[in-house]
This record gives structure tokens, sequence and C-alpha cells, in this order.
């Protein structure tokens, strides 16, 4: 089955103009960095994005990784950047029970090469219904200021929680995005 984010609706992206193919099972790395994977589900990967630029501000790079599909999923093009970062964040948007981020934290963990030698985490929706009004959705949603500050603490564990400045952590719904191409 084929899923989009209603939430990409309004995002303008490059498309080619002439015929091209999407290889499913092949993820995308959308941004190169040293200190913690970031590995966006759907719309995520833009917010991922976001917090990307946030956490550049206080000396963390973060490698972004769309995995286009979650079945099949490319697993090597996650373990091999988990394994130059050493630090996984998986930022799904769904429950964090039995979803993508589920599946890919225990792959992780029963990977030879990775299992127990990165420091890992998952964010998406609490175990409550999905809320309605905006300021809720603003606490419920994984947005760049969530992900920035799990990154931080993932990556600088000893450090006093960090959070970006609030003007500059805001949602990327409707900004632009290159998709999987």
């Amino acid at each position: 089955i084929f899923v989009e984010h209603r939430l990409l609706y309004a995002t303008e992206s490059p498309v080619p103009e002439g015929p091209y193919t999407v290889p499913l099972g092949k993820a995308r790395v959308t941004a190169a960095g040293s200190d913690v994977t970031l590995v966006g589900v759907s719309n995520m990967v833009a917010e991922c994005l976001r917090a990307r630029e946030l956490l550049l501000e206080v000396g963390i790079e973060a490698e972004v990784i769309d995995p286009i599909t979650l079945s099949p999923l490319d697993w090597e093009t996650i373990r091999t950047s988990v394994k130059k970062t050493g630090h996984l964040l998986v930022v799904d948007c769904s429950w964090t029970s039995c979803g993508a981020g589920a599946e890919i934290l225990a792959r992780l963990a029963e990977d030879p090469d990775t299992g127990g030698n990165a420091a890992a985490r998952r964010i998406g929706f609490a175990p409550a219904t999905c809320p309605t009004t905006p300021s809720l959705e603003a606490l419920f949603y994984p947005n760049p200021k969530s992900i920035s500050s799990t990154a931080h603490a993932l990556v600088r564990p000893d450090a006093p929680p960090w959070e970006p400045d609030p003007e500059q952590a805001t949602l990327v719904q409707s900004g632009r995005f290159r998709g999987p191409f």
C-alpha cells in the first residue's frame, strides 16, 4: 500500500521534468552529519531537517535519513550512518508502540554490528488520542524543538538540558521539502 501524510500536501518540492522512478527499498540521506543519525518517517523528514539546522547552532551535526519505504526497509543505509555517528533518533509520525520506530530500534538491537554499541531513542505520538486543537497538537506531534532537544540529550547526556529558541523552532509543515528523488 502507498500511504501519504496530509501535512505534506501543501509542501513545494522540485519534480523532475521527465519520467523517473523512486527505487523501493533504497533510503536517501537528505543531509550528511557526524554526531547523530535522525531517521524521519514521512513528514518527519522535513521536521528532522529543520531540527538539524537548530542543532548546528550548538555544534551538533545530524545526518538525516529518509527511509522512503518501510517495507522493504533499507537497513544498510541506516546501519552505515549509525556506525558513523554512534547515535540514532527515530522520529515517527505515529505512535511509538508497534510502529516504524519500534521496528528500526529492534533491528538496531539485533544487528551484530550495531547492537548495544549506539545510543538510541525514538519519538512519536504518546499513547493517547490525537488532539484536534493547535495548542495540544504542538505538544503531541514531534516538532523541530522536541527533535533537536531529544537529539541534544542523546549526543550530550551529561550536558544540561537544551532547547532551541522557540521562534526558530517552528513546524516546517508549509516549508519547502525535497521529495524522494
